[in-house]
């Protein structure tokens, strides 16, 4: 099975990596990383991944994991990914997203009118595409598998495990990473923490990606470009 991890200038690493480290466990798995240039590539936090392919060396891939960012606009406007990601679908058994991740199969035209989770502070965002999204940690929407929030990427890698594998394997794979959350705060959610942290948080976030200007704007020339 090709399996195209998908690398962006400022992706989410864990959003990546957690997939990653189940995925990876599959018999017969093939692992590639593909970005649009054939450069290291860093996260947001830092990290720098090398790919293996552009998409003219990976053009038809089994499997397809997008990440998101915490400046998630600006995948949403790189045509070059765009183009691949629609090239993709055409043979993909499978189109995965972590977090903001479901917002480039939404602006490449793949997700309008379908079922999607992503991070709770791009909901709204992800809704205004077309989207009905969920709230809920995994979805499925053939061929579409979603996760919500950066550590959902580890339950929704499992749950596809599950669902192309079998449970026994998905369970030895959980039980190999010791996947056991055991988090020191009841914080995981916006539901759990409370107005006061979602609002800071929320705030904190807004300032370190785009402006409410540019995030309007972004929308409006990806509705324009439909």
């Amino acid at each position: 099975m090709e399996i195209a991890f998908v690398v962006y200038d400022a992706f989410t690493a864990l959003d990546l990596v957690g997939p990653y480290e189940v995925i990876a466990a599959w018999p017969t798995a093939h692992v590639r990383f593909l970005a649009t240039e054939q450069r290291p590539v860093r996260a947001d936090s830092g990290l720098t991944v090398v790919p293996t392919d552009t998409p003219a060396s990976l053009p038809r891939p089994d499997l397809v994991v997008i990440p998101g960012s915490s400046r998630p606009f600006g995948p949403l406007q790189d045509q070059a990914l765009l183009d691949w990601v629609r090239q993709a679908a055409q043979s993909a058994t499978w189109l995965t997203s972590v977090c903001t991740g479901a917002g480039v199969y939404a602006a490449a035209g793949l997700l309008g009118g379908r079922r999607a989770t992503t991070h709770w502070a791009f909901r709204e965002v992800l809704a205004s595409m077309g989207v009905d999204v969920s709230s809920e940690r995994v979805v499925i929407d053939e061929p579409f598998v979603s996760g919500a929030g950066v550590s959902a990427g580890i339950d929704m890698a499992l749950t596809l495990t599950a669902r192309i594998h079998g449970a026994d394997l998905a369970r030895s794979i959980q039980l190999m990473i010791e996947y056991d959350p055991q988090p020191p705060f009841d914080a995981g959610s916006p539901e759990k923490a409370g107005h006061e942290l979602v609002a800071a948080t929320l705030a904190q976030f807004a300032a370190s990606t785009d402006t409410p200007d540019l995030v309007q704007a972004t929308l409006d020339r990806l509705a324009a470009s439909r």
